[in-house]
């Protein structure tokens, strides 16, 4: 029996264990052949039925330990910016990749004020801080299962082991006489009474969203009470009443307040020394080298409670197994032809099926998108069926990244750098 066969009998037994739990997940109807997208990756698709109707299912099977294989954040170059998955995965090099966070995708309650496309969640881009968490009652995409928080994120750490954790901002100014808290970092939406950083890595969208909702109501009105305060060289270059648009300069920080955190601000004024500094506080030992926002659905192997077992749709998902040495991702199909997606309760059920300690999901609906690079072409192509046959500029994802085979010139190539 070839390899190919032996994938697929595998995946039937593993798969086969749902079928006594129809509310998650049953067997594969069909099994396609395994592809070798790059050594250590593996894609493949099958179709799943459950009690309401047919899913097909797109998946990507990373091996972690394999020799050049890794997993980096998909980035469009901004926190504020958006690019279809297809597009940042040819431009970042990367042999597979998937849609990543919910976010920022529009602004109807606030009327004039421009959505940013920013990420909900807290990322990490190379072993730095890109972007902390918004308040929970800012996020976009549906409820939050119990026990599921803004902060929680999926990422790889220093050590090449994929894991969950949660990722806390604690940041401040500090000048000669006083020393303010900061809770916000390059995000559309900062807590109530707070301040809030913005650096280069913002982009040029106005920062006007940051200052509208509240904690627990994103569509409040946006508060009149704002200050902001522009950092050059370690000294206050100039004060604003309204939030700023446009690029950010290098070695430039923005600080925006609002209410209490712009009343806290007004104290500086131009010419005064001030020290910014923040970090992202991990519930793990080990710092991410990459990391963006994601929400449980599995943990020790059992899903988690409270899970959604009514709405299906299309999904995109990661499974940890292995110790956090493999990676499952995931892209469904749904809304289009037959394909119905899962709900969030048989999406994890399908995560343990394929032997994950842990699972999380990602966006999904229009953004679900899965790409793997044409090894003929090198280009990236979307296995998945999209919504309405178009893809969906996302803010973020996971690119997967392995050495090339040889050229013929002695040297192995790698694919790509995040």
């Amino acid at each position: 029996m070839n390899r190919a066969r032996v994938a697929a009998a595998v995946l039937l037994l593993v798969l086969s264990l749902c079928t006594a739990r129809p509310a998650q997940a049953a067997a594969p109807r069909d099994a396609s052949a395994v592809e070798r997208i790059a050594p250590g990756v593996e894609y493949r698709a099958f179709t799943l039925t459950t009690a309401h109707g047919p899913t097909r299912i797109h998946l990507l099977t990373v091996d972690l330990r394999h020799r050049g294989v890794r997993a980096g954040l998909l980035y469009p170059g901004a926190v504020a910016d958006r690019a279809p998955v297809s597009v940042m995965a040819e431009r970042q090099g990367a042999v597979a990749a998937v849609n990543g966070d919910f976010f920022n995708i529009t602004e109807d309650q606030h009327p004039g004020v421009p959505a940013t496309g920013a990420a909900s969640g807290a990322s990490v881009l190379e072993g730095r801080p890109l972007k902390a968490a918004v308040p929970e009652g800012q996020r976009f995409g549906g409820p939050l299962p119990p026990g599921d928080s803004a902060e929680d994120v999926l990422g790889v750490g220093t050590d090449g082991r994929a894991r969950t954790g949660r990722l806390t901002l604690h940041g401040h100014l500090r000048t000669a006489r006083t020393t303010l808290p900061v809770r916000g970092l390059n995000q559309y939406a900062l807590p109530e009474g707070a301040i809030g950083l913005f650096t280069s890595q913002w982009g040029s969208v106005s920062r006007a969203r940051a200052v509208c909702g509240t904690d627990h109501d994103r569509a409040a009105p946006c508060t009149q009470e704002v200050f902001e305060v522009t950092i050059r060289h370690g000294r206050v270059q100039r004060t604003s009443t309204t939030p700023g648009t446009g690029p950010i300069p290098p070695r430039t920080t923005v600080a925006l307040g609002r209410e209490a955190g712009a009343r806290a601000l007004r104290s500086l004024t131009p010419g005064t020394a001030v020290e910014a500094g923040y970090r992202l506080a991990s519930t793990n030992r080990i710092p991410f080298a990459f990391a963006l926002g994601a929400y449980p659905l599995l943990k020790d192997r059992q899903p988690l409670p409270g899970l959604n077992a009514v709405t299906a749709e299309p999904r995109t998902a990661v499974g940890v197994a292995d110790h956090g040495r493999s990676l499952r991702l995931i892209a469904t199909d749904g809304r289009e032809s037959t394909a119905t997606g899962l709900t969030l309760a048989e999406l994890a059920g399908l995560l343990r099926s394929l032997g994950c300690d842990e699972g999380v999901y990602l966006d999904g609906g229009a953004s679900t998108t899965l790409t793997t690079r044409d090894p003929v072409t090198g280009r990236a192509t979307v296995r998945n069926t999209l919504d309405h046959g178009q893809q969906r500029r996302v803010p973020n994802g996971i690119a997967l990244y392995a050495l090339r085979p040889n050229d013929g010139s002695g040297e192995p190539g790698r694919a790509g750098s995040g």
